[in-house]
């Protein structure tokens, strides 16, 4: 895990990312169908994993706010992965009603800025483009 983290954050972030999306899909499903079935609520597991999520998606933008070559791109994950954050924080504590959907935008765009930022913001030679600006 501490290699992937080191070598491959982007991928990393990429994955936790796509796996919360998948989380938050279906959460609602498996609720459904496990209140229907046995009458209780919401495994404390499975509303857990939101945090591991979290914990493991801090450690591959951290990495990669190291490893990028554009200040926008420390800044876009930096305040993208703080909004996750906020958002998912403000779902368990029930603070302000807001739309599922901004977990969801935000949890896309926190995908969307590790493919980018693994695509043109890598640097592997002096060549790189954070000599270009």
């Amino acid at each position: 895990m501490i290699k992937l983290i080191l070598q491959k954050s982007d991928a990393l972030g990429i994955l936790t990312s796509t796996l919360c999306i998948i989380h938050c899909l279906a959460t609602p499903l498996i609720f459904i169908a496990h209140t229907h079935a046995i009458n209780e609520t919401n495994p404390i597991w499975w509303s857990n994993l939101d945090y591991i999520f979290l914990i493991i998606s801090l450690l591959a933008v951290l990495r990669s706010i190291k490893n990028t070559s554009k200040n926008y791109m420390k800044l876009g994950l930096g305040l993208n992965w703080v909004t996750l954050f906020l958002l998912i924080i403000n779902e368990k504590i029930r603070l302000v009603s807001l739309p599922e959907i901004t977990i969801y935008v935000t949890a896309f765009s926190l995908a969307a800025l590790h493919i980018y930022n693994m695509k043109y913001c890598q640097c592997k030679t002096n060549k790189c483009c954070i000599h270009n600006g």
